[in-house]
């Protein structure tokens, strides 16, 4: 069975527009199309009418296919195809390479540019666009509007109607922002597209060891602190493997679907001192070298073809010998932090994969690690930061050469240079963010089942896709793929199956076609061809110009494997009619207009102005509570016992960045973190009375360009009781708002968690001028 093949041209098709008159059809502005070539409005159709014998999903079977192996999908975070030492990387992964050693390894396997698209083309069989994530940013065109539709039913839910137990377990990063909040809607939660258990985090990243996290879709707080060893990817681990030895106990007949998705490697690269030491000097040669040894290495594997040519550099990347000596000891040090950051999850995945495979069934588990949701990230910019989140540079390389060794810690939210992302990316160009290059969109696949795998430790070269999964996963149970779910007709599968490839390494590919598309940058693959416009940096801002103006490139992938040999002008009616194609399927699969996603993502606050708030409040997270990077005043009617009081009243962010109103020592305090550079501290001139007290404190911007110039004022029942120059709340910050009490990280040093407030809250009320 081949499952989900790519939609052939039809004769039927409809005649062909220019794509000037396409524009004006679809009231886009002049150059949001941004390709060349011709449009089929016969393609703007997404889905297909259900033949007679089309198969209708029930709510629930009661047993699953006879024989069906358990199915597990691994997928990791930010890790470039150049990384792992399984496909010739620096890094050592010997977790990836046993379960390599049971199974096959697919070096032609390829995903979207970035995490939420890849995920959704994965969890569905479906294209990214399609699903509604065109990129992580919120828009308000169709593809990029994140909300994933009826008509996309997923491998959860269908294999849970199939009689399968299902888990998620990790980085959910597939649920509208304004949903991510406390009261919902939770349809679009990971229990509510099929996983009947979650625990995890809701965005695109976490703190290592201080996350957010939920159980199903109630927040929860770590188990441990980071003092007491507490470590993100460890913690998944440990609750994936007692879902499962919960399942064998108590439902070992059935089959289960398990999701593992870590935050690792994502930014904030955070990783156990121990972990870094084992790559001490490891990386002093810098990435233009070690991008020669990476390749080297591929090539004596075979995991890259033998006529394979290493890319170079781009002028945008500065060459390493033009930093100093000490601009490159930290840089250097970097690398380090990654390299023992991949391990470490190497190792946590592996307990994972061990635990599954000694249990009851282990040998008819298929298991897909994916090594990778898109290519490294070089968002961190040229040289590397301390603090992603900061909007604005915070310190020089100089400076933070006397801080290094605080990177990977619990006080730093570090990102590796650039040019680190480039050699992790060996030996492609480009990296994360960039759909035009294969840089961007190829991650290593290991697939174990050992039921069913015999030749271990085997390579396939067969081009593959992350929406081919699905398919893959629904031939191999033996479920036919539903035509309708609830009434609901829905959209084919994108994607095609491989699992010939499973017991034949010649087989061929049945994935023909695929487009791919993030931040403007395109590409169109079709039988061994590809042609790709490149139109942003990662680390820089996004040009002015015209997607029009945007250069195609040409190359022959069939033969050219690292995209090495730009052939256009050898083959220009082959440009021509991938150019062509490229508008087809972007107007069948929703990616038109270009930069849809360049819009402000609502918040789950809306547009309101005033709010109230009460003690029983839960940890919500920061983009669904009150923006409080302008004008704005926070009114805390509280009641003092007689004895005092002390403890928080408000708190947003981390130790990070944010800010915190609190008690202490009778007097009311004002800390602004500003992202751990600096303390503006404002404490009130009186101390607070006993009984019903009114507490206020006020900031006022001077300066909206400016994020350092703002007045705060403290009142204490109406009565000024301090004032002074102050930061605004930083801005971009991670970690929860919080009412009466400090959760997950706290935002000033001068008290620990939770630093409850042990008078009495009636309610908070804030309003934003």
């Amino acid at each position: 069975m081949k499952t989900g093949k790519n939609r052939q041209k039809s004769k039927h098709d409809a005649p062909q527009y220019s794509r000037r008159n396409f524009l004006t059809l679809m009231g886009t502005a002049s150059g949001a199309a941004g390709a060349s070539g011709l449009i089929h409005p016969a393609a703007l159709a997404a889905a297909q009418a259900p033949r007679s014998d089309a198969v209708v999903l029930p709510p629930r079977l009661v047993e699953a296919p006879e024989g069906a192996p358990n199915i597990v999908l691994i997928l990791l975070d930010d890790v470039g195809y150049g990384a792992a030492g399984t496909f010739g990387g620096p890094i050592q992964t010997p977790e990836i390479d046993r379960l390599a050693s049971r199974g096959l390894r697919y070096n032609n396997f390829r995903v979207c540019a970035q995490c939420s698209p890849t995920r959704a083309a994965l969890l569905t069989g479906r294209n990214d666009h399609s699903v509604g994530f065109g990129t992580v940013g919120y828009g308000r065109a169709r593809g990029y509007d994140w909300l994933w539709p009826k008509s996309c039913v997923g491998i959860a839910e269908v294999l849970r109607r199939n009689g399968f137990s299902t888990a998620a377990f990790g980085k959910w990063h597939n649920t509208p922002i304004w949903e991510t909040n406390p009261v919902g809607p939770f349809d679009r939660w990971p229990t509510g597209l099929g996983f009947e258990h979650f625990y995890g985090f809701v965005c695109g990243m976490n703190d290592e060891w201080e996350p957010a996290l939920y159980r199903n879709t109630t927040p929860v707080e770590p188990p441990t602190t980071p003092e007491q060893g507490y470590y993100l990817t460890t913690d998944l681990a440990n609750e994936a493997m007692a879902w499962i030895q919960t399942h064998q106990s108590l439902a070992p007949e059935k089959p289960y679907f398990l999701y593992f998705a870590t935050g690792a490697t994502h930014e904030p690269q955070q990783v156990p001192k121990e972990w870094v030491d084992k790559y001490r000097g490891q990386f002093d040669q810098g990435w233009d070298k070690l991008r020669e040894e990476t390749f080297a290495r591929q090539k004596k594997l075979g995991v890259i073809p033998a006529n394979a040519d290493l890319t170079t550099r781009v002028k945008e990347l500065p060459a390493w010998d033009s930093f100093s000596v000490e601009e490159r000891k930290y840089l250097s040090h970097q690398m380090e932090v990654y390299a023992g950051y991949l391990a470490i999850t190497d190792y946590e995945v592996g307990r994972l994969v061990r635990a599954i495979q000694s249990a009851p069934g282990g040998d008819n588990t298929l298991i897909f690690w994916i090594v990778g949701d898109n290519g490294a990230s070089s968002e961190g910019g040229v040289e590397g930061s301390s603090n992603f989140q900061a909007p604005i540079p915070i310190a020089s390389v100089q400076d933070r050469v006397q801080h290094m060794d605080e990177l990977g810690s619990p006080i730093s939210r570090n990102h590796y240079a650039s040019g680190w992302a480039w050699a992790m990316c060996t030996p492609f160009r480009w990296q994360k963010l960039i759909g035009s290059d294969y840089g961007g969109t190829t991650n290593p696949l290991i697939v174990s089942w050992p039921a069913r795998i015999k030749d271990n430790g085997g390579l396939r070269s067969q081009f593959a896709h992350v929406n081919g999964i699905a398919a893959t996963i629904y031939e191999s149970v033996g479920v036919k793929f539903p035509a309708v779910v609830d009434g609901v007709e829905q959209m084919p599968l994108a994607g095609a199956s491989f699992v010939d490839s499973f017991d034949h390494a010649a087989a061929p590919s049945h994935h023909h076609v695929q487009v791919f598309e993030q931040w403007g940058n395109r590409a169109i693959y079709k039988d061994g061809w590809i042609a790709c416009a490149r139109h942003t940096v990662p680390w820089l801002p996004a040009p002015k110009t015209d997607y029009f103006e945007d250069r195609w490139e040409l190359y022959h992938v069939a033969d050219d494997y690292s995209e090495a040999h730009d052939v256009a002008g050898q083959f220009p009616e082959k440009l021509k009619e991938l150019q062509a194609l490229f508008d087809v399927e972007a107007v069948k699969y929703n990616i038109y207009p270009l930069g849809g996603s360049n819009y402000k993502a609502p918040s789950s606050a809306g547009n309101r102005r005033e709010f109230v708030f009460y003690p029983s409040l839960p940890r919500i997270p920061p983009w669904a509570a009150p923006s409080f990077t302008d004008s704005h005043r926070i009114t805390a009617d509280v009641v003092i016992p007689p004895g005092g009081a002390e403890g928080v009243l408000v708190t947003l962010g981390t130790r990070l960045g944010g800010f915190s109103l609190y008690v202490k020592d009778h007097h009311l305090v004002y800390d602004c973190n500003f992202y751990e550079v600096e303390h503006d501290v404002l404490t009130s001139s009186t101390a607070l009375p006993q009984g019903k007290v009114e507490l206020v404190y006020e900031f006022t911007r001077e300066d909206s360009s400016d994020l350092r110039q703002g007045a705060g004022r403290m009142f204490i029942n109406g009565q000024k009781a301090g004032e002074a120059k102050m930061h605004g709340p930083a801005a971009g910050i991670f970690g929860s708002f919080n009412i009466g009490q400090a959760r997950i990280s706290p935002v000033s040093s001068a008290y620990t968690l939770p630093f409850k407030f042990t008078g009495s809250i009636e309610k908070v009320r804030v309003e934003l001028k």
